[in-house]
């Protein structure tokens, strides 16, 4: 898998762009908001339909731009083929074709470029809220399984709903009467979230473990517990358990679901604790442990990534380098020798043996190089864009 060029119009702070990449090591320099976030942005958006910034799609949209376009020339699935999307910054719908023929959503390119972001905020994830984990979990299952994505689109539509029922009920008790209805429906939902949950957990502290024990010299045993509600005693029991399981937490938590207007209790409070030989990192980790393990976890998902689709996700470093100290730098690079790896960087000569640098300034490129296609070549991918 190999994103072999970019061409980007009012797209954040890029009027226009086009850009070929090298396989290996792509090294993007420059100082702090010139851009080298936003083309991150831009490959991931790509490939997924998701930003790891923006809550509406027209955040994405250059200021005062009628919309933005992201159009990208690829090789995936033993193939070449290209994504094209338009953006806009009002209500209109964003537009998607995969090779020139226009598509109705993201699901119909999922698994053709698939990325791992790694950012600074990643490297404390296991200390902070539970909210930053479950979306780390969320992000990677959702490439991992569209259904999952479908369903937890499907869990949040209704608990929405659901909220929006326990808040308007004081002016409207009537509403109290189609409560149980959608509790059903969220417990329906959940289960199969949970029965996702427990799968991608269990395998990704397998293979994190493995990668922190490379880490740590085999000094630390690495182990990751999901965590969901109290009542799920075997989140790995079959989806009609599970669902009997949220609906008597959800029951149990009626009268203070009224009391407090809101949903209590669910997936949506899932959570996970990472242990190193039994000591619970979140309390008693040091920042050393807790950043090694949260490098072990990227590295895991992405390695789960590639045994499903037999192809090496994109890796996206955000500055995450300059935040680590020289033997934890040196374990992340030795562990990218495959595949296609971004990397953003404030200092121009630190990395520059790792591959073709890009020097960013103000949404334009300095050093534009001639296009680098290998292994294939993508100078025909398929489609017009």
């Amino acid at each position: 898998m190999r994103l072999c060029d970019i061409s980007l119009r009012d797209f954040r702070n890029y009027e226009q762009l086009q850009l070929s990449f090298y396989p290996g090591v792509n090294l993007i320099v420059g100082d702090n908001a010139q851009g080298k976030t936003n083309l991150l942005e831009a490959i991931a958006y790509l490939g997924s339909g998701k930003s790891f910034r923006a809550q509406k799609t027209g955040e994405m949209v250059r200021f005062h731009a009628d919309f933005a376009e992201i159009q990208g020339n690829l090789f995936s699935q033993e193939r070449q083929q290209s994504l094209r999307w338009v953006l806009f910054p009002g209500a209109k719908p964003r537009q998607l074709w995969r090779n020139g023929a226009k598509k109705k959503s993201a699901a119909e390119i999922s698994g053709m470029l698939s990325t791992v972001l790694f950012c600074p905020e990643d490297l404390m994830v296991l200390k902070t809220g539970s909210a930053p984990r479950r979306r780390l979990g969320d992000q990677a299952l959702c490439q991992l399984r569209p259904n999952y994505d479908a369903a937890l689109a499907e869990y949040n539509r209704i608990l929405e709903q659901k909220n929006r029922i326990l808040k308007d009920r004081h002016e409207n008790p009537a509403l109290l009467e189609i409560l149980p209805e959608y509790n059903a429906r969220l417990c329906q939902v959940g289960a199969l979230l949970i029965s996702y949950r427990a799968r991608f957990y269990e395998s990704l502290g397998k293979a994190a473990g493995e990668y922190h024990s490379q880490f740590s010299g085999g000094a630390e045993d690495f182990t990751l517990e999901y965590k969901t509600v109290s009542t799920v005693k075997d989140p790995f029991a079959p989806v009609g358990e599970l669902n009997d399981a949220l609906l008597e937490h959800l029951n149990s938590h009626y009268r203070a679901e009224l009391e407090s207007s809101q949903c209590l209790t669910g997936p949506h409070k899932d959570d996970f604790s990472v242990y190193l030989s039994g000591i619970d990192l979140k309390a008693y980790g040091s920042q050393g442990q807790t950043r090694t393990a949260a490098i072990s976890l990227k590295l895991a998902q992405r390695e789960l990534m590639r045994r499903e689709s037999g192809e090496e996700p994109i890796l996206l470093l955000d500055d995450v380098l300059s935040e680590l100290d020289p033997g934890r730098q040196d374990f992340v690079l030795n562990k990218i020798v495959s595949g296609q790896v971004f990397i953003t960087c404030c200092e121009p000569g630190r990395f520059t043996k790792l591959g073709k640098t890009i020097e960013i300034e103000k949404g334009k490129v300095k050093n534009l190089a001639p296009r680098i296609y290998e292994g294939g070549g993508c100078e025909a991918a398929g489609g017009s864009i």
